[in-house]
């Protein structure tokens, strides 16, 4: 039996562990969702005001770039130990991206 080209390329994929959902188009109403259970609380506490959005918008970000915005989402997941998945990840970035930064 043959398989064709595209099958075989799939069963490789699974063979060494490669998802290509990671490279799916991420899903901002989810990102808004965790950002709404797992986040806003925490920043609002650490902003002092009640307010978990002005961790994005203060005038002394330290997120200038997209990668910088990756890089302090998979932080907060990894110290506050929030178990996010990659695509969850990717997700909150988008949406906080969308929503208050706006990296192209």
């Amino acid at each position: 039996m043959k398989l064709p080209l595209i099958k075989l390329f799939f069963i490789l994929l699974s063979l060494f562990g490669l998802n290509l959902s990671v490279y799916a188009a991420p899903d901002i109403a989810n990102g808004k969702k965790i950002d709404q259970q797992q986040c806003y609380a925490c920043h609002a506490k650490k902003s002092g005001f009640g307010n978990g959005d002005m961790i994005y918008t203060r005038s002394d970000s330290r997120v200038k770039t997209l990668q910088n915005l990756k890089t302090m989402v998979a932080r907060c997941n990894t110290e506050l130990r929030l178990d996010l998945f990659p695509e969850d990840e990717a997700d909150v970035t988008a949406f906080l991206n969308q929503q208050f930064y706006k990296f192209k």
